[in-house]
């Protein structure tokens, strides 16, 4: 029976490490160039390998990732579920909290508030932490600090601010969360005044701090459990790791 070419190339390139010298220099120059053309001429005639070693590296990368917010959740429960400057949605007193970095202009932040809407209907034991993360530029910003000071003036009406202004159409900005506030009973002048009062910067670079030491650079993100979650991965996806939170306390059992 005929050797299998890949697998006795594959086998040859495990053993390199071991049949040939350990330092490249203990190479000759005609050692060297037959190493490296038997090299290319395997990847040529199999050029999938480079497909797995993608895969390999991004792999890599991504737990990387994950133990360095797994680290930091450890290392910041308190600013990443009970901060002052956040208020939660749903049972405030749920058994397992879900935490979402959002800005009003992202637009996977937009869609993922059916996500929001859906999970808080289902499970009335769940306690969502609304993290302000404005990241999109100068709208944003202003968008977020309007939304700070409503939150600061009528915090039982944020919810419906949130989704106001998270569920309408177009770029967010001060004046379009102004007239949200204004819809829902509050002034222009209180809310410039509490801006004037107290503003957000405090609030801002906490999310911030939190966010680099979470490895988060977009949104939305999530916290849940000791898990930080990138990207908007829809209710279903964050319906089990909740109940795989609940049954053996991770999000993956």
């Amino acid at each position: 029976m005929a050797l299998n070419f890949r697998k006795l190339a594959a086998t040859a390139l495990i053993l390199l490490p071991v049949a040939l010298p350990t330092s490249a220099g203990a190479l000759d120059d005609a050692q060297k160039k037959e190493l490296g053309a038997f090299i290319k001429e395997y990847l040529i005639a199999n050029p999938e390998i480079m497909l797995d070693v993608q895969d390999a590296l991004e792999k890599k990368q991504q737990d990387a990732r994950l133990q360095q917010a797994s680290a930091a959740v450890k290392d910041n429960k308190d600013a990443l579920f009970a901060s002052e400057y956040d208020l939660a949605l749903g049972n405030p007193k749920g058994d397992v909290t879900i935490v979402e970095f959002f800005d009003y202009n992202c637009g996977y932040c937009k869609r993922a508030l059916s996500d929001m809407e859906d999970i808080l209907a289902k499970d009335k034991n769940v306690r969502f932490v609304l993290k302000e993360f404005p990241i999109l530029g100068p709208e944003s910003e202003a968008a977020h600090k309007v939304s700070d000071a409503f939150r600061k003036i009528a915090p039982e009406k944020y919810g419906d601010f949130h989704r106001a202004l998270m569920g309408a159409e177009g770029r967010a900005g001060e004046e379009s969360a102004l007239e949200v506030a204004s819809s829902l009973g509050v002034t222009e002048e209180q809310i410039r005044a509490k801006m004037a009062e107290s503003p957000n910067d405090a609030s801002v670079k906490e999310a911030y701090q939190l966010a680099t030491s979470l490895g988060i650079t977009g949104t939305p993100s999530y916290i849940v459990g000791n898990e930080a979650v990138f990207g908007a991965i829809g209710s279903e996806a964050i319906g089990q790791k909740l109940a795989n939170v609940r049954t053996c306390g991770q999000t993956t059992c």
